[in-house]
């Protein structure tokens, strides 16, 4: 599979996002290079069904290097705090969604339990409400 350019309704979602991040908190909009590196991420999640540099590159034919792509998500200033409200209010309007209850489950994910690196790893919480 190629990847050269983001799939159509993605553009579109992020066309969406962008409009209604400008509209929500003016001078928030994504720039050029971050629109299409998000436009490049999605299509990379959609089509390889994981969040791997390494994979985007070689479904790019190399256009799209692994150094970049990390350099954007670690060092560009992207508001991702209000790109999570923005992306959450367009799709509960788009689906028509006015209600609901969220619940997160990751019981199906092993932690690891010996680790001394990270505090707390084999924490779980579970939301329930």
């Amino acid at each position: 599979m190629l990847m050269n350019a983001p799939a159509t309704f993605i553009q579109s979602y992020i066309d969406d996002l962008n409009d209604a991040l400008n509209q929500l908190k003016p001078g928030a909009a994504l720039t050029r290079i971050q629109a299409a590196w998000l436009g490049t991420c999605l299509t990379g999640i959609l089509l390889m069904n994981s969040v791997c540099w390494a994979k985007f590159e070689r479904a790019s034919l190399g256009d799209c290097k692994v150094a970049a792509l990390s350099w954007v998500f670690r060092k560009a200033s992207i508001p991702w705090d209000w790109l999570l409200r923005v992306s959450v209010v367009l799709i509960l309007k788009r689906y028509g969604i006015t209600e609901g209850v969220l619940a997160f489950d990751e019981s199906d994910r092993a932690r690891s339990k010996s680790t001394k690196r990270i505090y707390k790893v084999y924490k779980q919480k579970q939301v329930v409400g």
